[in-house]
């Protein structure tokens, strides 16, 4: 047998995949599973853009490689959008670079960043990708604990001295996965400060933006004053237009952080296919009523699983972005021991807390990409269990 690297032996055990093993079990005894544990889109991507799409992949020019930076005129619709949707003016030249997808930019900003040794400050409980990109670049990880009496921001200020002083970088996820917690315009000033007194880039993951709520809109990181001296915000394509098989993102802002990222990115990869940057205009700079409708849709879905929780006498918030319900595991049971029970006794799956990180223990979280007659379907369901 080939030993594997040690950069691999540091990830944790892959707690989804065992999750996938159970539905699977499940499954085959001919269980119905109401799978509540998925982040990804069920809604179809809009008409208009996959009609780009199809056109752009009959014109030859787009069948060779592309450029590694991105379309200059896909760019350009990703600094109007910014423009029109937050008021943050960007240089396409500069200040914006195309991804495949935003979670390839956010694993491989350490490598441009990141020495062995240097820290990385990751949220606890977060996408398990900031831990895994810092580690495959030689940097240790600082886990910022979010707990929910801070509305999972995290405490800035517990973080020690010296750590923060060896501190390359710091992730951040507004609105936030797994939490559903939005960040104010406050919050980020002082994520700003923090980031200027200890020379650190700060990388705001901000592809749940436009899934919002109850008229809130989001803020971006780069809206704050000074941001683009210490930061970038990474953005995708794939939930605001329920286009996550088409991989397509793009990182915006510092532009020395940007240039970065794009020369890790010459020497890993050749770019996105340009037919599918045709379709990312057509999403940014296209009828945005099919967003517009989505959102209604995931609102709608949040409104029936936090009923369906509060009738059970379960404590939950209502979350104002993103398509999560982040709730606290009842009776105080393991988060892991409480998802394989709904699973094996209700055929429902949710996703454990734990698995996003330790401070994710006494949580768990329900994923609103199925239809709101199966929510509460599953919320009919754990009415039945005895507990």
């Amino acid at each position: 047998m080939i030993p594997i690297a040690d950069r691999l032996r540091r990830l944790p055990p892959y707690l989804f995949a065992e999750i996938d093993r159970k539905k699977r079990d499940v499954r085959a005894r001919g269980v119905d599973v109401i799978d509540l544990g998925i982040g990804g889109p069920d809604l179809p991507t809009p008409p208009h853009i996959v009609h780009a799409l199809q056109a752009a992949a009959a014109k030859p020019e787009h069948h060779r490689y592309p450029s590694y930076e991105g379309m200059p005129a896909f760019r350009q619709a990703v600094a109007r959008w910014y423009g029109r949707r937050f008021g943050v003016a960007l240089d396409l030249e500069t200040e914006v670079l195309t991804l495949i997808g935003s979670k390839e930019g956010t694993a491989h900003m350490p490598l441009a960043f990141v020495n062995p040794g240097d820290v990385v400050l990751v949220p606890d409980p977060g996408y398990p990708v900031y831990s895994a990109g810092a580690w495959f670049a030689g940097g240790e990880c600082h886990f910022m604990p979010l707990r929910r009496q801070n509305g999972f921001l995290p405490d800035l200020g517990a973080i020690p001295a010296d750590v923060a002083r060896r501190a390359k970088l710091m992730y951040l996820n507004y609105p936030n996965n797994p939490t559903a917690a939005v960040a104010s315009p406050a919050f980020f000033k002082g994520v700003v400060e923090f980031a200027r007194r200890f020379n650190l880039l700060v990388c705001h993951d901000a592809m749940y933006s436009e899934l919002h709520f109850d008229g809130y809109e989001p803020p971006s990181f780069l809206a704050t004053d000074g941001a683009k001296d210490v930061g970038v915000e990474f953005h995708s394509l794939s939930k605001t237009y329920s286009m996550t098989g088409w991989r397509l993102g793009f990182c915006v802002g510092n532009r020395d952080a940007v240039a970065g990222l794009g020369k890790i990115k010459t020497n890993v990869d050749s770019g996105v296919f340009q037919a599918v940057q045709e379709a990312g205009i057509a999403a940014l700079t296209g009828p945005q009523d099919m967003a517009e409708q989505y959102r209604r849709t995931y609102q709608e879905r949040r409104d029936v699983a936090v009923a369906g929780l509060r009738k059970l006498g379960w404590e939950v918030d209502v979350p104002k972005g993103a398509f999560f319900v982040w709730a606290p595991v009842p009776h105080r049971k393991d988060s892991r021991e409480f998802a394989t029970r709904l699973l094996e006794e209700a055929g429902v799956v949710v996703t454990p807390g734990v698995g996003f990180g330790p401070s994710g223990e006494g949580f768990y979280r329900i994923a609103l990409t199925v239809g709101a007659e199966r929510i509460a379907e599953a919320m009919e369901r754990l009415q039945k269990l005895r507990w």
